[in-house]
């Protein structure tokens, strides 16, 4: 293969030319590098030898030296906040603002940055006011949709449910349906403090509200049976918990107690015992068969309860399910054999109180009680009416 005598000319001015710009790139590195304040690379030394404390002093001596390390500022603030300082995360983001205010040496994103970074310190610090003062500020700019989701946060905590509603409500649109079911949760807390202090006609308002949000919304259908039964309308009461099948058969166990004491009262409690019977054959639920349990043994006695716990365990194990068998098995025995049946009814109870809770589906936080808005995390209706032996169980 022939070589044009051009080539060779050619080729060595290729090789000067990157030899320059390695040396350029070179130069520039270690000019910048050389720039860094002496402090900033103890930092880094502390902070891989896993010595947080002493590299976040470095890192502040570092942003006190050279005052443009704005990012540093960013990264110190949020450190701070993380490991619970807020004190110091807030005077780190208003350092960076009282400057730009006297200097103007920040541009438009940065500033914003610095007032959602400082929002957020004063939301962990718990000082909600100051919060809520920085992030209406930040309505109207890049930073609308993170207002709006703080605001919320805010509004929720100081349980302002009306001012919640009216943030969730100009959430993006894209997001609409993810706030249906908050919005209708709001509205029912609103409802239960009308309920609370006597206004019928206010929860009843605010409870249609909850459903015209989320037709789905278990706890306003809940209330709206309540509050029928405040008035003396105990058969519409009645049919109005029956559609919460419709809505989530889950939630069946919540309304179950209701309908049986509603029943008892109109004088159909042999109706409201099948009823509830025909629920537990269609939906499987351990608060369910406590509610069948209870009525059973009330309207028929213990044998009855025996014989429904009995064929339930049989389509059903389940731990919680076998010590109301023993339960009813306890009522059946002899006086002599009591003491046996009890002291096996105690040893299954000490387990079954691991696997009785009830389990939230977003961050797994368990708890005896129900809740319609989990402690942990914050969601709503993430706490379904199932223990957490019926997670185990189910696929």
């Amino acid at each position: 293969m022939e070589i044009e005598l051009w080539w060779l000319l050619v080729l060595p001015l290729f090789f000067g030319f990157g030899w320059l710009a390695a040396r350029i790139d070179i130069k520039h590195v270690v000019s910048e590098s050389r720039a860094l304040p002496r402090s900033y690379f103890t930092g880094l030394n502390f902070l891989l030898n896993e010595q947080p404390d002493k590299a976040i002093e470095a890192f502040l001596e570092a942003a006190k030296i050279d005052p443009e390390t704005v990012e540093l500022h960013f990264a110190l603030g949020n450190l701070f906040r993380r490991r619970g300082e807020t004190d110091r995360a807030i005077r780190v983001h208003k350092h960076l603002i009282d400057r730009d205010a006297s200097q103007s040496q920040l541009t438009e994103d940065q500033r914003l940055h610095a007032l959602a970074e400082l929002g957020q310190d004063y939301l962990k610090a718990g000082l909600l006011d100051r919060a809520e003062d920085i992030f209406l500020k930040l309505r109207g700019t890049r930073r609308d949709e993170e207002a709006l989701r703080n605001l919320l946060e805010i509004y929720q905590q100081e349980k302002d449910w009306d001012k919640a509603i009216a943030i969730a409500a100009e959430m993006p649109s894209h997001a609409e349906h993810l706030w249906q079911k908050q919005i209708a949760e709001f509205h029912c807390e609103l409802a239960a403090s009308d309920l609370l202090n006597g206004r019928l006609e206010a929860a009843r308002r605010r409870l249609e509200a909850a459903l015209a949000a989320n037709r789905r919304c278990v706890r306003a259908t809940l209330m709206l049976g309540e509050l029928e039964t405040k008035v003396g309308a105990s058969q519409k009461a009645v049919e109005i918990w029956q559609t919460v099948e419709q809505q989530n058969p889950l939630f069946l166990s919540l309304a179950a107690d209701k309908m049986m004491a509603t029943y008892r009262e109109l004088g159909r409690e042999q109706a409201g015992l099948d009823l509830l019977r025909s629920y537990l054959e269609r939906h499987t639920s351990l608060d369910l068969l406590d509610v069948v349990f209870q009525a059973e043994l009330k309207a028929r006695g213990p044998e009855a309860a025996y014989a429904l716990v009995r064929d339930e365990l049989r389509r059903n194990p389940t731990l919680l399910g076998l010590d109301k068998l023993l339960e009813a098995q306890i009522l059946l025995a002899p006086a002599e054999k009591r003491a046996d049946l009890e002291l096996i009814k105690n040893l299954i109870h000490n387990h079954t109180r691991r696997v009785a809770r009830y389990r939230c589906e977003d961050c797994g936080f368990k708890a005896r009680q129900f809740h319609w808005r989990c402690p942990a995390c914050g969601g709503w209706e993430t706490f379904p009416p199932r223990r957490t032996e019926e997670f185990d169980i189910t696929p």
